[in-house]
């Protein structure tokens, strides 16, 4: 585990935090959405009514090449992408980084939506079919068709990396934030719901991208209604502080404050860049994972379908993410402390430090306050230490074991307990030892706070609808990311290699479930950044295809029915419009 974790670390701080000043992955991200969005003439503004009737199923021809409808394809993209990143990812940026970093995922899915429309038309216009009518698309296609072959290295280094991201941020990420949802709210343990959730994520992927496509178009939006119909309420009980909420957000985005929950707070670029990366983990804008799936659209038109695809962003971002982000910030949660008792396991995230030990900028404490040494704890209380979990000092830390106050001595080595003596010098197992106090929320509990405090006046069930969001967001995201992930190992290993992914994916599910929350979202950040640098190469390589064919699909009529409600036409009468 340590030597898994110090090699994500590495690479890690390689692709989002090198060079220090502003990463190169944040300036290719914004730039290739910048860039797009200039060469493609704001076409994220221009056409969303024509991407609206598409996906209402005015356009949809059952003759067509494909494998599902094109409301079904935006619905696997969007299950993909409305997921933890909506909940767990926007409270994590908002607990590391202040409110403005909510401001910089606004501003990476504006320019997303026309990388997402500029990749989407690729995949569609490169995909390959093939005699049984089954689909194939994706970056890896258009980068070794439409670059030549030639750029094959670049092909097969983003299929490597989307298929180790299926297993980071479309994975384990989800499967850590439902069990860590589920241990907050009901005690489950973790290796309980990870199993659960593995099953259940196999019993669907078995089926491919036509049953995944079918249970996402029923999934989605039925999860997103509820958590959308939870985020507005919470917004109108405390509606007086919303305005307050905005404001907060677009002063931290430039100027982030120097005190944020008993932590050092961050500074402008350090919130650019946690905004870039959940904004980008959250849409998958520029990434190159949604073009998997929108290659599979029934239509003969890449463009028609690139117009469905830059919906996405809209709807995961600036809708869903704006919702969480304003209830966290007009509930004041994310400065607060709650009172909380956890296990004192290594996994458990709590660190021991010197009681005289400063914690630096950004909540990172440094190697020489760890404490290292043994410390004695009398009735609960630590002597000469102090704990710190999510990037904040520990409040009133109380040490139990068995709800009773410990006495004894604790062993501490960088930082992590490893072993507890009773005072009659008996070693007490690490699950039997829990810490109490007022701990600074991160993650889904965060967001889960935020909606019990916000409906409280309501009742004290308001986190139980992140908690039912959390398991069937992460559940539908869960089973698009192994069809990116299989889509991809059948490009490099071909159609044998499908079965024995499948089988590793749910693995690597239930693992997901039982790692830390550091390893696992290092994890799902250092995969992403990795797949994302070939498709961006790509999309700017290849941006004149997509405005040829943009500018053709325009000057031209086309086909609709004169009736039609998300992919179920109730007339075969076409009429000509353009």
């Amino acid at each position: 585990m340590e030597s898994f974790q110090s090699v994500i670390e590495f690479v890690y701080r390689y692709v989002w935090e090198f060079p220090s000043a502003l990463p190169y992955i944040v300036v290719l991200l914004l730039g290739t959405g910048i860039f797009l969005t200039i060469r493609m003439r704001f076409i994220q503004l221009r056409k969303v009514n024509h991407s609206l009737a598409i996906v209402a199923g005015y356009y949809d021809n059952p003759k067509d090449t494909g494998e599902i409808n094109h409301f079904q394809a935006l619905s696997a993209a969007l299950s993909a992408t409305i997921g933890i990143g909506n909940i767990a990812g926007v409270a994590t940026a908002i607990h590391d980084s202040g409110p403005g970093a909510l401001f910089w995922m606004w501003v990476t899915a504006i320019f997303g939506t026309t990388s997402k429309f500029v990749e989407c038309t690729l995949s569609l216009r490169y995909r390959n079919v093939n005699k049984e009518g089954v689909v194939s698309g994706g970056p890896m296609y258009y980068i070794e068709k439409g670059l030549g072959k030639r750029w094959k290295f670049l092909a097969i280094i983003f299929a490597g990396c989307a298929v180790i991201s299926s297993f980071g941020s479309g994975n384990s990420v989800q499967a850590f934030t439902v069990a860590d949802s589920f241990r907050s709210d009901f005690g489950i343990p973790t290796w309980i719901t990870g199993l659960t959730m593995a099953t259940l994520v196999g019993l669907v992927i078995v089926g491919g991208i036509k049953r995944i496509g079918v249970v996402a178009s029923r999934l989605v939006p039925f999860m997103s209604i509820v958590y959308f119909l939870g985020a507005v309420t919470v917004l109108l009980i405390n509606a007086d502080k919303v305005p307050g909420a905005f404001a907060t957000i677009i002063h931290d985005a430039f100027k982030p404050r120097a005190q944020v929950g008993g932590f050092f707070g961050s500074t402008f670029i350090f919130t650019l860049i946690w905004g870039v990366k959940r904004g980008l983990f959250s849409n998958e804008a520029g990434q190159g994972s949604a073009p998997i799936a929108h290659a599979a659209a029934r239509t003969k038109e890449p463009v028609r379908e690139g117009l469905v695809a830059m919906l996405g962003p809209y709807i995961d971002t600036l809708l869903i993410c704006t919702l969480t982000g304003l209830v966290i910030v007009t509930v004041g949660v994310w400065k607060e402390k709650k009172l909380e008792t956890i296990p004192f396991i290594q996994k458990s995230g709590i660190l021991v430090m010197h009681d005289g030990g400063t914690i630096l900028k950004n909540g990172i404490v440094p190697e020489e306050a760890l404490y290292n040494g043994e410390f004695k704890i009398k009735s609960g209380r630590a002597l000469g230490v102090k704990f710190v979990k999510n990037s904040s000092t520990v409040d009133e830390p109380v040490v139990k074991f068995e709800d009773n106050l410990f006495s004894g001595k604790a062993l501490a080595k960088e930082g992590n307990a490893i072993a507890f003596i009773s005072e009659y010098g008996d070693t007490i197992p690490h699950e039997s030892i829990t810490l109490t106090g007022a701990i600074l929320q991160n993650g889904s509990p965060l967001t889960a706070w935020a909606f019990k405090r916000g409906l409280n006046p309501l009742g004290s069930w308001g986190n139980y609808i992140v908690t039912i969001a959390v398991f069937l967001f992460a559940i539908s995201t869960a089973i698009s990311w192994s069809y990116y992930g299989d889509r991809s190992i059948e490009y490099l290993f071909g159609s044998k290699a499908i079965m024995p992914y499948r089988m590793a994916f749910c693995i690597v599910h239930f693992l997901g479930a039982i790692f830390s929350l550091e390893v696992v979202w290092a994890f799902g950040d250092t995969a992403l950044g990795l797949m994302t640098i070939p498709n961006l190469i790509a999309l700017i390589a290849l941006s004149g295809v997509a405005r040829k064919l943009t500018v053709d699909y325009f000057s031209r009529p086309h086909k609709r029915y004169k009736h039609g409600i998300f992919g179920k036409p109730v007339a075969d009468e076409l009429t000509e419009t353009k």
